[in-house]
């Protein structure tokens, strides 16, 4: 519980800027982009070794791809530096020979963004490697829920949900000029923490860069494929039309099979038996010949994505019921603690005109007297010098002038033979009023190494801890600070 065990004590010191990780998280003061739709960094290079890291060493125990891609082509779950989780795709050394190409074609690929997509975030092209870098779904993917699942079957509503969110992923990539969607199956669609279906951003990049590769079984591909060894935009649609009869029948049947039930008028035969009387024949008829329509052999009579849209929106009818809930999946919410004080509960909330003005009440009366043995030492030049940029600090810091409050503080820190926890509070609050999470972060981690069990250090350690998106250790520490307050007010009462 204390700093020496914290998840976050492996930061350098915050007058050490020399060795700052990179956090993965946008930082506008340092010129980082974000979308505003979605919410994700910018695409950027990652360095190899930061990459083996993640991976320990692409280690076999990392391996999270269920895609039946055979390898090389491998997909790993990975950590960066500042604790995030992504998905970490690694190519075959032949698959992309030159370097530059493959940079461009996965940077074409990072500014395709959405919502429904699960966005990538980097590449890396050193020596022979070429790996991209995407988020990380937390909730296995489609192929999971629907022909491995251990505790109940996908309902009716969330394949339903899944053909929408699908058909708006693919709509999107066609409006960004990425029609091409390599090998739509099953396993390329993922689950986020909310439980939301999105389709993998992988399938956008070629597997190599002839592009010919085709992974599936050959009973699912496009007919044109298997004629000319290419795929074409009308090629997303039918893997699209593969997509719903799995969803429909909950098993992997080849399309030559379900065509020869439809048309048999068996369409209902396709049906998984474990949606009975979740759904109305009518709504499971209309998505079977919509299937229909999408497995047409010849490809310009398939329709457009446009028209999938339009087709199954009407369909879902519990729009309002979170992803989650019909799919059973337990939502990690944060719990406030029971006991908070009002910084804490100011800095749970993120309300920093709060915590600036609590921070301003309370003064330096946390330090026992530190500020009064100064004031007997005034006749000394160096301690005078002392005084007067701690006067300034704390004016600077009052009107809220943040940038001269932290070099006023920084000075301090170097002048001062014996640190002072609140100015580190102050100089880390004025550093998240800078954006500049890490900083703020470093100096709440040495406010709680000056005094080991101030509440106030880990609740600033908390706000910058959810500023760079680290929210299970943020609550980790709200609740450290809340524990200690209440030590000390019990203390108190005896």
């Amino acid at each position: 519980m204390g700093c020496l065990n914290s998840k976050t004590a492996h930061l350098h010191s915050p007058d050490d800027p020399s060795a700052f990780p990179d956090a993965n998280k946008p930082d506008p003061a340092n010129g980082d982009d974000v979308d505003q739709e979605c919410q994700v960094t910018a695409f950027k290079e990652f360095g190899l070794n930061e990459l083996r890291r993640a991976t320990n060493e692409f280690s076999t125990n990392y391996i999270v791809s269920e895609s039946g891609e055979k390898a090389p082509n491998v997909v790993y779950k990975g950590k960066l530096e500042n604790n995030r989780l992504v998905a970490i795709k690694r190519f075959s050394k032949q698959s992309w020979p030159d370097a530059k190409q493959f940079m461009a074609e996965a940077a074409g690929v990072g500014k395709v963004r959405h919502k429904r997509l699960v966005n990538l975030l980097g590449c890396c092209a050193e020596g022979d490697e070429r790996l991209l870098v995407a988020e990380y779904m937390p909730n296995d993917t489609l192929s999971k829920h629907l022909f491995h699942w251990d505790k109940q079957p996908l309902p009716w509503e969330m394949r339903v949900r899944v053909a929408y969110h699908v058909a708006q992923a693919l709509d999107h990539c066609s409006m960004e000029n990425r029609k091409i969607y390599h090998d739509l199956n099953a396993y390329r669609i993922l689950f986020d923490e909310e439980g939301d279906p999105r389709l993998s951003s992988f399938g956008l990049m070629k597997n190599s860069r002839d592009g010919k590769s085709y992974s599936t079984n050959l009973a699912y591909t496009p007919p044109e494929f298997l004629r000319t060894g290419r795929i074409i935009a009308e090629s997303v649609i039918y893997s699209y039309g593969t997509v719903l009869l799995d969803l429909l029948s909950g098993k992997h049947i080849p399309p030559s099979h379900a065509i020869d039930l439809i048309r048999g008028k068996n369409a209902l035969l396709l049906m998984d038996s474990s949606l009975e009387g979740q759904y109305a024949n009518d709504d499971a008829t209309k998505l079977v010949e919509l299937a229909s329509k999408c497995l047409q052999f010849e490809a310009r009579e398939r329709p457009d994505i446009k028209f999938l849209l339009t087709a199954v929106a009407p369909l879902q009818k519990q729009k309002e019921v979170a992803s989650h809930v019909l799919m059973g999946l337990n939502k990690n919410t944060t719990v406030l603690p029971t006991m908070l004080s009002p910084l804490g509960k100011a800095c749970a909330r993120m309300d920093l005109t709060a915590v600036h003005d609590i921070l301003l009440k309370t003064g330096y009366k946390d330090e026992e007297g530190a500020e009064n043995e100064l004031s007997f030492q005034e006749w000394t030049q160096q301690v005078q010098d002392i005084l007067n940029t701690k006067k300034f600090g704390d004016i600077a810091f009052r009107d809220k002038d943040f940038k001269n409050a932290i070099e006023y503080y920084s000075k301090l820190v170097v002048m001062m033979s014996v640190p002072s926890a609140t100015v580190f509070a102050r100089r880390a609050f004025s550093y998240l009023m800078n954006e500049q999470a890490e900083l703020a972060l470093r100096d709440a981690m040495q406010a709680q190494v000056c005094i080991p069990d101030w509440p106030t250090a880990f609740y600033l350690q908390a706000l910058a801890l959810s500023k760079l998106g680290m929210e299970t250790d943020a609550q980790d520490m709200l609740n450290d600070g809340a524990a200690f307050e209440a030590k000390r007010s019990n203390s108190w009462r005896g």
